[in-house]
């Protein structure tokens, strides 16, 4: 009898939760989990979570010392309580979670390295090693310039946003860990800029993207993980079986699982040798040119920057009201 697609996919690509809910990751029993923003917010307004943001935004209120206001509390809050998601979602997994740096730092070397070392030193404080979190950037020139200095202190770096296969080969030149790139927004741009309904998944111009790139990784040699990112349909995932990771959301998780039916392996570094590819070197200028010239990229970095950061913002006020709302209980209860 054929096994379910989930199982196959398993036996050829590490499989990761794309979610911040412990519950789904339980259900599932991936090897790693993401996180971003935008599943954080989610999970934090989900009832069974109510005490993990409770505890968290107390906390960072009292460290916060008198006079911080609500907003700079409910900062602290958030960086804290990305931490504490993926400690829970630690003591499910065997594997890495990947833990987000604020997307508002995405151009900016300096406080994107300072940040990492802070969740790292975070994670480290509850007893958690380095090797098992990812720190996840967006793949700007100035992100992965702070993940190459975060790669030679031993902080590992999982490049998100990643669209162009300028962006993959800076991350690999880098000695980057892992990258993401993401195989539904690409799809959705295309749709948009042809006004095509659909594309077969064969032709899906993001399965045809990862699938570049991880020719490109393994036809050079490099070291650096391909994890497919945002998937919008089954279809996607399955012409990217082999992958070296995919990062899937719950519900396709379940499908996949719910579909039975032959799975046959799509990336396989054994076909890449006799592949002819050219070996491209990116300096800056190199990087700024190949960017400008993907209206894709540029257009989906700069929107999902914008996506993320909205997402921190809505974070931080859902905090600050929530600690306005624990305030008042406690004034109410004495």
């Amino acid at each position: 009898m054929s096994k379910n697609l989930l199982e196959q996919l398993r036996q050829m690509t590490v499989v990761v939760a794309d979610t911040g809910d412990i519950q789904a990751i339980e259900k599932f029993k991936p090897q790693d989990a993401t996180t971003n923003p935008s599943l954080i917010t989610a999970a934090a307004q989900m009832p069974e979570y109510q005490e993990v943001v409770d505890q968290t935004l107390l906390q960072a209120k009292k460290d916060s010392g008198a006079g911080a206001t609500p907003e700079q509390i409910a900062t602290l809050a958030f960086k804290r309580l990305a931490v504490a998601f993926g400690l829970k979602i630690l003591k499910i997994i065997p594997g890495r979670v990947s833990t987000e740096v604020d997307a508002r730092l995405s151009y900016d070397t300096e406080a994107t390295v300072t940040t990492a070392r802070e969740i790292i030193a975070q994670y480290k404080a509850a007893g958690v090693s380095r090797d098992r979190v990812l720190i996840k950037i967006a793949s700007t020139w100035e992100g992965i310039r702070a993940a190459e200095i975060l790669e030679k202190e031993g902080i590992h770096c999982n490049l998100t946003l990643l669209f162009g296969l300028h962006q993959a080969i800076a991350c690999a030149e880098a000695g980057i860990t892992l990258i993401s790139p993401f195989v539904g927004r690409i799809l959705d741009w295309y749709k948009k800029d042809t006004g095509r309904d659909s594309y077969p998944a064969a032709e899906d111009p993001g399965v045809l993207s990862v699938t570049q790139i991880y020719n490109y990784y393994k036809k050079f040699g490099y070291k650096t993980e391909v994890m497919g990112a945002s998937f919008r349909n089954i279809g996607e995932i399955t012409e990217l079986a082999g992958c070296d990771l995919l990062t899937i959301s719950p519900s396709l998780l379940g499908e996949l699982q719910a579909t039975i039916g032959e799975l046959p392996r799509k990336l396989d570094p054994a076909k890449v040798a006799n592949l002819e590819i050219e070996k491209i070197s990116i300096d800056k200028a190199t990087f700024d040119e190949m960017h400008t010239a993907d209206r894709m990229a540029s257009d989906k970095l700069a929107e999902g920057i914008k996506g993320f950061t909205k997402a921190l913002e809505d974070l931080e006020k859902l905090l600050a009201d929530r600690l306005s709302r624990l305030e008042a209980e406690v004034v109410t209860s004495h």
